[in-house]
């Protein structure tokens, strides 16, 4: 699996059109394919910053959502007034969240 999160920042005065912009590629988006999950929240209203969070099966996955025509035209009409910092990470261990991490060693003994 792989999980994408970060930050975005749009100006302010133009939250509600990319939300707006943004609502639309997520239906789509939660539609294809090995999504897992496709979400924003907004986390400072007046700084005009989201929080971003996604989760696919694999690259495959992740790649056909970015290739889309929908995603491109998404990132062609924000690119010039969106930035941020999206980072990319590979899970291999997914677990509940209070679930603990085996001990390896104590398994082969």
């Amino acid at each position: 699996m792989l999980i994408i999160t970060g930050s975005m920042h749009v100006d302010p005065a133009d939250l509600p059109q990319f939300l707006g912009d943004l609502q639309l590629l997520a239906v789509a988006t939660r539609q294809r394919a090995g999504n897992i999950s496709y979400d924003a929240a907004v986390d400072d209203t007046q700084a005009g910053r989201l929080i971003i969070s996604e989760r696919w099966s694999d690259e495959a996955a992740l790649s056909a959502h970015l290739d889309a025509a929908d995603t491109i035209a998404f990132v062609n009409r924000w690119q010039e007034r969106m930035h941020g910092d999206i980072r990319k990470y590979d899970a291999s261990n997914e677990r509940g969240l209070r679930e603990i991490k085996a001990n390896r060693s104590s398994r082969a003994s």
